[in-house]
């Protein structure tokens, strides 16, 4: 497409200095601007990618990758309906039971709402990653009929109770007296703390065991639902689809992603705003080459008119400024995505150095669910970003250069 001596000159006119220092300093501005639109766009990327996998993760680490589910409130042949799932089905790895329900914390006068979850340690272990994350304790230390819990460490904190001590459930399922409905209360020994680093859970979840949780929640051999683990979280749909061929009518099968649908959607919609916003960026900065290249073809009017007079044809000198703009928006997405991956790669480490010189923490958990900014770099993301970067610099040189190519020699020569 363009000749070698396209390239020649092209590349001459980008290494020169032009006559008018302004214009030099309007084409610095253009590469610096595509360098930070890009730069910023897949940091910014990266960052988003990042903060939902790690939400992800944390997420499936606490919760199931599927729950089972009786559609009257409680499951109580759970046993013989786990089997079914996992026999029928070779991409359900594991189960467990598990009784949920809400309730009050109280100790020492301090009171907090919290989630109930009774668990049977020997099958909890299968299906999520609490025993990873205990930081006092044990897991196996949830022994039926010795009434032990275990708590998340922001919980712990707010209540300031340390493992060892008592705490009291109320459960809001209270007794009928005469006097009125009076709650039920039991005390239960705090017998380990857990940190998932994830707020939603280490504020507001505490584990006791299957049966301590089935006789507070007055379940009798019933439990609220069963936990699946499965080969591939990004494939639970399609796994759901395949059990309802399978379990009774009355088994209600959802699913992680169900469950914090709304939360993922907003997540996803808010990634292609920013990639459309951070875009519009790189756009202003490549269109700058627009005027940059308009100047330079001021600038070179006599140079245009001696190549054409020369024997240059308008197709030449075209590719002459296509080359001599397409190269700078080049240099400037290089640069900007070598910028990129180096901050993207440590911009976790970046906001941990400015929050202890600043004393502030920037990224809060009570808001952003995880107290540290995470990020993952896709090569997809990198590659689409450094397309359309070249793309609209290749485009914004379209019109100057078509511009150049219809300069009449003649007229340009008149005044030399």
């Amino acid at each position: 497409m363009f000749s070698r001596f396209d390239i020649f000159v092209g590349l001459r006119y980008l290494k020169a200095k032009q006559k008018k220092s302004f214009v030099s300093f309007i084409s610095l501005v253009s590469i610096l601007g595509i360098a930070l639109g890009v730069a910023a766009l897949i940091t910014v990327l990266s960052v988003m990618n990042g903060f939902q996998h790690e939400i992800r993760s944390k997420i499936i680490g606490v919760t199931a990758h599927m729950q089972l589910m009786d559609a009257n409130g409680v499951l109580h042949n759970w046993s013989q309906i786990a089997h079914m799932a996992q026999k029928s089905n070779p991409h359900v790895l594991n189960y467990a039971p598990y009784v949920d329900g809400q309730a009050l914390v109280s100790f020492d006068s301090n009171v907090s709402g919290v989630l109930i979850r009774g668990i049977e340690p020997q099958y909890e272990n299968g299906v999520d990653n609490i025993a990873q994350a205990m930081v006092k304790g044990q897991e196996n230390s949830l022994v039926p009929g010795k009434f032990n819990a275990i708590i998340g460490k922001d919980l712990a904190n707010q209540l300031g109770v340390e493992v060892g001590q008592k705490i009291t459930l109320i459960t809001p399922d209270g007794q009928i007296t005469p006097a009125g409905m009076i709650p039920r209360l039991k005390q239960f020994t705090v017998s380990g703390i857990f940190n998932v680093h994830m707020n939603e859970y280490d504020s507001s979840l505490i584990l006791i065991n299957l049966k301590d949780a089935q006789l507070l929640f007055r379940t009798g051999d019933g439990v609220s639902g069963v936990r699946l683990k499965v080969d591939d979280v990004m494939q639970t749909q399609n796994i759901k689809y395949q059990l309802e061929d399978f379990l009774p009518e009355n088994i209600i099968i959802t699913d992680w992603i169900e469950q914090h649908q709304n939360y993922f959607a907003a997540v996803a919609l808010e990634k292609k705003m920013m990639f459309v916003i951070l875009s519009l960026i790189i756009a202003v900065a490549a269109f700058n080459l627009v005027a940059t290249l308009v100047m330079t073809v001021n600038d070179k009017k006599s140079d245009i008119a001696i190549l054409r007079t020369m024997g240059a044809s308008k197709a030449n000198i075209m590719h002459i400024f296509m080359i001599q703009g397409g190269l700078s928006g080049i240099i400037g997405t290089v640069c900007g995505t070598v910028m990129g991956l180096i901050l993207a790669s440590n911009i976790g480490k970046i906001v941990h150095f400015i929050e202890i010189i600043t004393g502030t923490k920037l990224v809060n958990s009570d808001v952003y669910l995880i107290d540290y900014l995470p990020s993952q770099i896709i090569p997809s993301d990198v590659i689409t970003i450094f397309t359309i970067s070249i793309l609209l610099s290749i485009l914004a040189t379209i019109y100057p250069s078509f511009s150049a190519s219809r300069t009449d020699p003649v007229e340009a020569l008149r005044y030399e």
